[in-house]
């Protein structure tokens, strides 16, 4: 095999398949990425048995071919080429090295055996469907903080990816949850996703998911079956398993009765969350809300280091209430209204708040309190 690439081209091929790769593997192939080359690309693929990205870039292809190298090794020499250079990729077949050469460089590198990389089966999909980068990464990057890193309940280690009824009839909807809090997303739902089985899609997965969700115009191919499920732009394509389990009944955590009603300049509440728990060390601090008419107190207590005090002006009519929450989960919550308002509903001091973005019920959140 001999190709020659572009290395910002190269970079990005090889940075989307190192990411991939475990860092501690016990199966040496795992450990590097399949370079194949023929006509006028090459295709970067790597694996940890329950993820597999194929990242696909065009290159000069003067001998076609294929091997594996180690994945972290070439993106770190592909990183720290300089910009412009063109890198040239050979594979003898017969030395069991690639070398990389780019001007003056050049770097010989072990490989192993094509025929050892473990190319995951494709599966039989129930549901195929395509949709916009820019609604993918919005149920994914509003649900995510929520998930779940409790190994022992490992079906909330994931994002609940399903349909659903919503208000607007069907949607495609991803919910995570911890316990604790819990972020519900809809979107509408994509012509061919009807028959979509309800999966949850592993954490790693959504965290590689990201980096695909660029352009937000761009057209994402999406494929679900029981047991995988696969994303595909025109140059990458990335396949993984879904987590065998039952994601619980997240709807009776939805609180339907709330009727306090809180109306915050979200910005400037995330803000002040941030300043009042700044004295205290423990992150998960509570931080006491006491709501009066208009008018909204946020303090901490913390014996040990000191305490503090802030007000903001708000939107909120009813009776007097005092309530508290942890400080990391409010901040979280409050972070992903991209609108000006945030507006939450509460109960009492003991029962689960909802929180949602101004009257758009697409996003909402459910926080449970603590005591303060």
């Amino acid at each position: 095999m001999k190709i020659s690439i572009e290395r910002a081209t190269l970079l990005r091929a090889v940075a989307q398949a190192q990411s991939v790769v475990e860092r501690r593997n016990t199966i040496p192939i795992l450990a590097n990425v399949l370079i194949e080359a023929e006509g006028d690309t090459a295709s970067f693929r790597a694996t940890d048995l329950d993820i597999e990205v194929v990242d696909r870039a065009p290159a000069k292809v003067e001998r076609a071919g294929a091997t594996t190298v180690g994945a972290v090794t070439l993106h770190e020499i592909v990183r720290k080429l300089p910009d412009g250079a063109l890198v040239s990729l050979t594979d003898d077949g017969v030395s069991g090295r690639l070398t990389v050469e780019a001007g003056r460089s050049n770097f010989s590198l072990a490989t192993l055996p094509r025929e050892d990389f473990p190319v995951m089966a494709s599966a039989e999909y129930s549901a195929e469907f395509t949709a916009k980068s820019g609604v993918l990464r919005r149920l994914f990057d509003k649900s995510k903080f929520a998930i779940s890193t409790e190994e022992t309940r490992y079906y909330l280690n994931g994002v609940y990816m399903h349909v659903a009824d919503g208000e607007d009839g069907r949607m495609l909807r991803c919910v995570a949850t911890d316990g604790h809090r819990l972020a519900r997303i809809d979107a509408a739902l994509p012509a061919g996703a009807e028959a979509m089985p309800g999966i949850i899609v592993p954490r790693k997965t959504v965290g590689e998911l990201r980096k695909l969700l660029d352009d937000d115009e761009a057209e994402i191919g999406v494929s679900v079956s029981e047991t995988k499920i696969r994303f595909a732009t025109t140059d990458i394509t990335l396949t993984s398993k879904v987590i065998d389990g039952t994601f619980p009944d997240y709807t009776r955590v939805i609180p339907k009765g709330n009727t306090r009603r809180l109306e915050v300049d979200a910005k400037d509440f995330a803000r002040a969350v941030d300043r009042v728990a700044t004295v205290s060390s423990e992150r998960s601090r509570a931080v006491k809300m006491q709501l009066d008419e208009d008018r909204l107190i946020l303090s901490v207590n913390a014996p040990d280091s000191g305490n503090a005090e802030e007000e903001l002006a708000v939107a909120y009519a009813d009776e007097r209430l005092e309530i508290g929450f942890n400080a990391k989960y409010l901040l979280e919550i409050a972070s992903q209204v991209d609108r000006e308002n945030a507006v939450f509903l509460f109960n009492s001091s003991g029962d689960p708040t909802l929180m949602r973005e101004g009257n758009d019920t697409s996003a909402v959140y459910v926080v449970m309190p603590m005591r303060v």
